[in-house]
Order: C-alpha cells, then structure tokens, then sequence
C-alpha cells in the first residue's frame, strides 16, 4: 500500500508509541499504595470492630426474644441458664434424687 508522507510518518509515530507502551513494566503504572504492615493494621482494626459489633448484635437479640416470652418461660430460661453455667459446657443431668422422683413430660 503506498500512503501518503504524513500518513506514514503518523502510523510510524502512533506504531512506536504503542510499543513503548507495551515495553513499559506494569508496576510503572501503578499508584503507590499503602504498605503490607498499614494493610494488616486496617483489617486488624476492621476484625476488632466486626467482633464487637456481632457480639452486641447478639446481646440485643437475646433481649429480644426474652421480652417476647412470657413471664414463666424467663424464669424457666434463667433457672436452666444458671444450671447450665454451673455444670459447665458438659451436657447437664440433674441429681439423682432429682430424676428419679419427679414426674417426666
């Protein structure tokens, strides 16, 4: 094909400036960001706040479902409650005398 003198040279021109594009690294366009040390500071922070956020998400939401019971039934939860604390994260039983002599639902 024979082009025309400025066409030419604009083809030359727009050709070495695409190849100087892709000769050049990826990381020379990069934006200078925050350091490795900064980013585990932040999502430290952001795991601290997650954590206290979820555990009074959870807090208000046992209230919540305790307002809504009736009176007996929170007596019932705290008595069971109180029993499950003092025997610890074991499966709780009850004394003996206790499941031997009272009537079974």
């Amino acid at each position: 094909m024979d082009y025309p003198c400025n066409m030419r040279r604009l083809l030359i021109c727009l050709g070495l400036l695409i190849a100087g594009h892709l000769a050049l690294p990826a990381e020379a366009f990069a934006q200078e960001g925050i350091t490795k040390k900064q980013q585990e500071k932040i999502q430290a922070k952001n795991g601290k706040e997650d954590k206290k956020a979820k555990v009074r998400k959870e807090k208000e939401d046992r209230n919540r479902h305790l307002s809504i019971q009736d009176k007996e039934t929170r007596k019932r939860i705290k008595r069971n409650t109180k029993r499950a604390d003092r025997n610890g994260m074991h499966a709780h039983r009850d004394p003996w005398p206790g499941r031997w002599f009272t009537r079974r639902r």
